[in-house]
């Protein structure tokens, strides 16, 4: 970002999901928004099971379109609740949630040259084939600078005792 005047941004906005890189990209953010003196804009992109094709073909479907964005509207909450507890995060914050796909709506709501777009950076190892998709869009796509945030460490360990418990492998306990 050399030659970008980051006392200029006006919108720190964030893309939250629930997973562990997405609150680590919040907390990353929400950093970044305090130091700036910027105003947090979390977003949530949801759509219905199937995406928008299958739902057109049957909009009945399990659940209406209106609990399907209820659900989203609480989860949200749920994670802002989790990262934030009762405090506040020390900036005007504005959560928003959207309909679509996630890079695209997170480029929609990131929409001045004076926003700067917050991403989880995805996955490492052999899930990196089928990770980083929503990055990758905000990155091609942002008319603003985009700060891909890498996963944290414990996400990593977590990763690694889920697939020692697949394959039933034995933990190497001596660091505990």
């Amino acid at each position: 970002m050399s030659g970008y005047d980051a006392s200029a941004v006006a919108r720190v906005v964030v893309g939250v999901s629930g997973s562990l890189g997405s609150v680590t990209a919040l907390r990353r953010a929400t950093a970044l928004a305090r130091r700036l003196g910027a105003e947090l804009w979390p977003v949530l992109a949801w759509e219905p099971p199937g995406g928008d094709p299958a739902a057109r073909r049957s909009p009945a479907g399990d659940l209406p379109v209106e609990e399907w964005r209820r659900l989203a509207r609480q989860r949200l909450a749920a994670v802002l609740d989790e990262v934030f507890g009762a405090e506040s995060p020390g900036v005007p914050m504005h959560a928003l949630v959207v309909r679509g796909a996630p890079g695209r709506a997170l480029v929609a709501a990131a929409n001045r040259e004076d926003d700067v777009l917050v991403v989880g950076a995805g996955r490492r190892g052999l899930q990196r084939a089928f990770s980083g998709r929503v990055s990758r869009h905000c990155l091609a796509h942002a008319v603003c600078p985009v700060l891909a945030v890498p996963p944290s460490p414990l996400e990593a360990d977590l990763l690694s005792v889920h697939r020692r418990n697949i394959w039933h492998l034995r933990m190497d306990t001596k660091g505990l």
